[in-house]
């Protein structure tokens, strides 16, 4: 099936047009709260909607049907994202009303970065049917990755991306408000904004792994596949921020997508099969499969509110005004104190960042904060927090 060229004209003009709105909408740093969060998220899936409607009046049903799959599964593979974004904002301490731009650099480098690879897929894809046997394995392995649900220390700052940055320019200390450089002495220095992007680049590349061959289950239309994943990608910084204070009240999502994972893995497996092996292997329709991961995340959701965790205490008003670094724990190391003066526009410690509570203060260094143990054990605003002991500034 070829798409007109119109109709890679009208998608790239709908994305520029949104992009630009929301660029102007958030061109003052500010802090973006739950409401602003949910007008934003109804919007994107809105049009993610409207767009999937497009399709169905000018290219069929099934397109549509295949658009709403690969939007609706990115979508939920996502979610994996969001925790991953409140550690490196936590790891570098970023101010709550810098992470939207951090985010909307991020979005831009994840729609040229993503269409690559689906390009690169479907193209392997086209000349190697058989490759569909190891997006297939792969999937299955994310999933049992997901479900062993190990505490794998992680550590932004130990990043190959990060400490490449660090060797090609001098990263400062200290944030500049919304500058990613500034010159000082003559010499061009980066923030650590520009290091927060880069962390965040990253960590999209990883998530591609899994991301680009469970779309590829989906559909090997290249406007089909782009397209979902761009929407998909769009909502995810109102979604970060919607979900910022809940995301520990969905302790059961995690199982949740690795389902999902699993159940794209065998559909891929059948789908090699089918095209490799014989005709007579049945492959799982679009339909069934968008119906099994509205099922999956309907489920995980509903029983991680009817059993919530003993220490699950966060209210729905009180997202993004808190933000968890992450249920996973972050990789205790020696690093110097960052004073106190490097932070923008105060003199005082931001209270929007967690403190340690297991006996060890919270020490921050060229790049992020590293709690005594582990995220866990932090603290947010509200609780009570201790102070970095004066022999150590």
């Amino acid at each position: 099936m070829t798409v007109p060229l119109w109709g890679w004209a009208a998608f790239g003009a709908v994305v520029l047009i949104m992009l630009s709105i929301d660029l102007l909408a958030h061109r003052g740093a500010h802090i973006i709260k739950f409401k602003e969060a949910a007008i934003w998220s109804a919007i994107w899936v809105a049009l993610s909607l409207i767009f999937a409607g497009v399709i169905f009046f000018t290219m069929g049903s099934g397109p549509a049907i295949d658009f709403t799959t690969a939007w609706l599964l990115e979508k939920s593979l996502s979610v994996d994202n969001l925790f991953v974004f409140a550690l490196i904002f936590g790891y570098f301490q970023v101010p709550r009303e810098y992470q939207h731009r951090v985010l909307f650099y991020g979005v831009i480098g994840a729609l040229i970065f993503r269409g690559i690879f689906l390009a690169l897929g479907v193209a392997i894809v086209s000349t190697f049917t058989a490759v569909l046997f190891v997006f297939g394995a792969i999937l299955i392995w994310s999933a049992i990755k997901l479900l062993r649900d190990s505490d794998e220390s992680i550590d932004p700052g130990k990043s190959f991306a990060v400490r490449l940055l660090r060797k090609l320019i001098p990263v400062s200390d200290e944030y500049r408000g919304t500058k990613f450089f500034y010159v000082e002495a003559g010499k061009r220095i980066a923030t650590p904004l520009l290091a927060v992007v880069v962390a965040i680049e990253a960590a999209d590349l990883v998530f591609a792994v899994d991301s680009v061959p469970a779309v590829l289950a989906v559909s090997d239309n290249t406007f089909i596949i782009y397209s979902s994943n761009a929407f998909a990608i769009l909502g995810l910084r109102a979604l970060y921020f919607l979900l910022a204070g809940m995301l520990k009240k969905f302790h059961y999502l995690g199982k949740g997508l690795a389902f999902i994972l699993a159940f794209i893995g065998v559909k891929l497996f059948l789908q090699a099969g089918h095209k490799v092996i014989s005709p007579e292997i049945p492959e799982i329709p679009s339909l069934v499969s968008l119906g099994v991961i509205v099922v999956a995340l309907t489920v995980s959701i509903v029983w991680s509110l009817l059993k919530p965790l003993p220490d699950d205490e966060i209210e729905p008003d009180e997202a993004v005004s808190t933000l968890p670094v992450s249920s996973r724990p972050v990789s205790s190391r020696p690093v110097s104190t960052l004073p106190v003066s490097s932070r923008p526009d105060s003199t005082q410690p931001d209270s929007s960042q967690p403190v340690s509570t297991d006996g060890a203060p919270i020490r921050v260094g060229a790049g992020g904060v590293v709690s005594g143990e582990s995220a866990r054990s932090a603290t947010y605003p509200g609780e009570p927090s201790r102070s970095v002991p004066p022999g150590e500034q």
